[in-house]
Order: structure tokens, then sequence, then C-alpha cells
């Protein structure tokens, strides 16, 4: 019942990142933990190599449309993977309850970057060169990010494309999956040294990953993508809050969860219905 369980979860997750171009490894990390019964190292490690190898399957589409920057995308890559590498060796020294602390800490920004929204990027600032020196250092920062947490994916890499290439948004989310690709590789090769891998259950679940990815593929066309992203963001927040409160000690579980559930509904209400709020202001401009 269990196994049945993981797998079709797993199918879910193939569905968010064909969806989405992101949030596979946000949803395989609490699956692996809470429903598969791993550790926090085992979980991250396996949760690099699904969102990797599904990634890379997702980008052949993104690739034969034309909407795969190379040069971009592997020098983004390249350095995402020094710091993923990085992190995924300093990770699996990191007791597991630190580890889920920071990976519950970035579902929560996730959550509220994506309920912010992206802009879409002004082609009149696009770089006309790109500045390889700033997509080195960023593509390392959000590399390291990943490989220590195994999360901070397509929502990170996304609006840095956007920013640092000035890539209009199909193209940045399919240079993503190359990027993600990639980082997730070498994030997975810096945990082998310490992490013992469940071949078995790990091939499987990045099976019906790949199967709901491509599903998810034929139904982005057919979904609003801002409805699905804000209840992808709500889902994330709610995921986010859930496992900060699970390692948290008993005493300061009911005020951390206050916390974090005032923080996120005061922001949503504010964001969402009131016109005038800082918050809307500072994030359009307006």
């Amino acid at each position: 019942m269990t196994l049945t369980l993981v797998l079709t979860l797993a199918l879910l997750v193939g569905v968010s990142l064909g969806l989405l171009g992101g949030g596979g490894s946000i949803l395989t990390v609490p699956l692996l933990v809470y429903v598969a019964g791993m550790d926090a190292k085992e979980a991250i490690a396996t949760s690099l190599f699904v969102v990797g190898v599904t990634s890379a399957v997702g980008m052949i589409n993104h690739a034969r449309g034309g909407r795969v920057r190379w040069r971009t995308g592997v020098l983004f890559g390249a350095a995402g993977m020094v710091g993923a590498y990085v992190g995924g060796l300093i990770g699996g020294n990191i007791p597991d309850v630190v580890l889920l602390i920071a990976f519950a800490v970035m579902m929560i920004v996730t959550a509220a970057a994506m309920l912010r929204g992206r802009r879409d990027v002004d082609p009149g600032k696009t770089h006309k060169q790109l500045p390889v020196g700033r997509v080195l250092l960023d593509g390392a920062a959000v590399g390291l990010a990943t490989g220590l947490v195994g999360a901070g994916g397509g929502f990170l890499v996304v609006p840095a494309l956007a920013l640092l290439g000035g890539l209009p948004m199909p193209v940045a989310v399919g240079t993503s999956l190359l990027v993600i690709a990639m980082k997730s590789a070498a994030g997975f090769a810096g945990y082998l040294s310490t992490v013992q891998i469940d071949w078995a259950l790990t091939l499987a679940v990045t099976g019906f990953a790949i199967v709901g990815s491509l599903a998810g593929a034929r139904l982005a066309g057919r979904v609003p993508a801002a409805v699905l992203s804000r209840l992808f963001a709500w889902f994330v927040l709610a995921m986010g809050t859930f496992v900060l409160v699970q390692q948290a000690p008993a005493d300061i579980r009911l005020p951390v969860l206050a916390v974090v559930v005032s923080l996120g509904a005061g922001a949503g209400a504010c964001y969402g219905f009131v016109d005038r709020c800082p918050l809307r202001r500072a994030v359009h401009g307006t």
C-alpha cells in the first residue's frame, strides 16, 4: 500500500514539473521522508536523482521547440554543479533535523516568491551581452542551495535566468531544465560519498515522475499558468509549514504554526485583495 501511494505521488511530482517547470524537489523530499520513510539525507539525495533525470527528459521537448539557450544554460549549470557538489558534500555531514528545517525554510521562501509572482522581462532592458561573471556567481549560489537541501530548482533558476540573461519566460523555463539536470547530478554525486541509495525504489519513483512530467506538459497549455502557480504556491507553503512544525520542539510547535499562518494569511490577503498594498506596490513598482 505504501509503495502504491509513493508511486502515485511521484506521478504528481512529475505533473508539477511538466506544468510549472519546477517544484519537483519541493514535493519529492517530503514524499520520501514522510511516506516512504527515508531519512533526510537519503531523501534529499534520491530527490536530486529523480528531479535531475525528469528535468533532462522534460528538456527534450523544449530543445526541439528552440526554447533552450545552450550557452547561458551551460554556464549557469556548470557554476551550479560546483555549488551543488559542495552543498552535497556538506549536507551529508549535517544532522537530519537541521537539513529538514533548512528545507522547510526554503519551501516557505519559494512559496512567498511564487505568490509574489514573476515579472515579465522588459525587452528594452535585456542584456546585449551575457554577464558571465554574474551568471557564474549566481549559478554557484543557487547550486549550493540545491545541493545542500535538495531544493531551490526551477523557482530560483527561472527568475535568475530571466533577469541575468534577459531570456523570455518560455526560454527561461526550458533553459532552467538543463540547469536543474546539471546541478542535480552534481549534488547527487556529492551525497553518494555518505549516503546509501535504494536503487529499486529510486528508479521506480523516477519512472513514474517522468510519466507524470509528460502528462503535465500536455496539460500545460490548457490550464491558466497564473492560477496553477498560485494554487501550487499555497500548497508549498502548507507543506513547508508542516515540515517546520514537525521538526520544532513540541513546546513551541503551536507558536511556530501561528506565526507562519498569520504571516502567510496577512501577505496573501494584502497582496490579493488590497490595491494599494505596500507588498503589491513594491513588487510591481506601482
